[in-house]
Formats: structure tokens, sequence, C-alpha cells
């Protein structure tokens, strides 16, 4: 003979178990969803914590747009990556895309010593770090005129992997402008 307040208890557990499997099956399918619609979420410091949408541009990207641009295949991206710089994710190579504004297009004199200099001004928030958190030596790009077909990104994050390390990437990278959905600052 059975206890009755056992097949209650056998059925909450069966219920808590299908309420957890689904919610197990169903958070991946959403965040998959979100992705696919656009949306991603910024855990980096680099720029406000939190969701952000991927709008596509209709005029190419200009000096100041804030953008999702995926980073070149190259050894210093493949360095970056594995010192934690950057994160996986669905771009060539692996990488995840990097959330930065556009401070300098094509043609664009830059000098880099201890700080940016575009065409003779000041770059605000650009000191270059020589060395990151963990005591590792960082090596700034030398600079010279952007090239055709590229861009300079930059993150006023004093600790941000931008193109002061990297150097001007190109703009086919660009998947398009980056938008504030709800965010917070770091």
């Amino acid at each position: 003979m059975t206890c009755p307040s056992n097949k209650i208890g056998d059925l909450r557990d069966r219920r808590q178990r299908r309420t957890w499997s689904a919610a197990l099956v169903a958070f991946p399918l959403s965040v998959a969803g979100i992705g696919m619609l656009g949306y991603r979420i910024n855990l980096t410091p680099s720029e406000p914590l939190g969701l952000w949408r991927i709008v596509t541009l209709n005029l190419p990207a200009t000096v100041g747009d804030v953008v999702f641009i995926c980073p070149p295949q190259t050894a210093a991206m493949k360095d970056a990556r594995d010192r934690g710089y950057l994160r996986s994710g669905l771009c060539p190579g692996g990488y995840a895309p990097l959330i930065k504004t556009i401070v300098a297009t094509e043609g664009t004199r830059l000098v880099i010593d201890r700080s940016v200099t575009i065409d003779g001004r000041a770059l605000a928030h650009s000191d270059v770090r020589t060395i990151d958190g963990s005591g590792r030596t960082l090596f700034a790009f030398a600079g010279s005129s952007v090239p055709a077909g590229e861009v300079f990104v930059h993150s006023p994050f004093v600790a941000s992997f931008d193109s002061r390390y990297f150097g001007p990437i190109p703009a086919s990278g660009i998947l398009g402008r980056a938008e504030e959905v709800l965010t917070f600052a770091p």
C-alpha cells in the first residue's frame, strides 16, 4: 500500500524536473533567437554593460559612429585572444565582435606616443599603456595614415584593447551601428 503523500511528492518532483528541463532548453534557444535578431550582451567595460543591438548602416560608417566590428584574423588578434583581451564569438577566426567608436578613417594621420594624436589633435582618453593588468608588455601601434578601406577604432576605457595597440582594421568587418538597448555604466 502506497502512501498518498508520496504520490504528491513524486508528482511535485516530476513537475519540478520538467520545469527545469524546459528552462534548460528554452534559455539557450532564447539567447540564440535574440542573437539572430541582432541583439548582443556586452560584458566588457569598454562600453556600458548590458544589452545592445546591431543596427544596419544605410551609409558607410564615419567618425563618431559606435559600431560592432569583427576583428581581422591576424597574429595580433590571436595573441589578444590568448591573453584574454578578446572573447570567443561568431566572427571569422572565432572572435566576438568589438564595440568601438570610429575615431579616424582613410587618409587620417595618426601619431601614437604616450597618447593618440589624430591630424594634430589629441584624442581624449587615449593614454597608451605599456603593460596590461597582468604585468605583460603591451606594444602600441607605430602610427601612420589610415589606409584606404580601414578605420581606427577607440574606446575611452583606459584598459581597452583597441587600435592604439593593433592599428587600423578593415571597415569591411563592420557589422553595423551599436545601439544601446538596456545598459548601465561599469
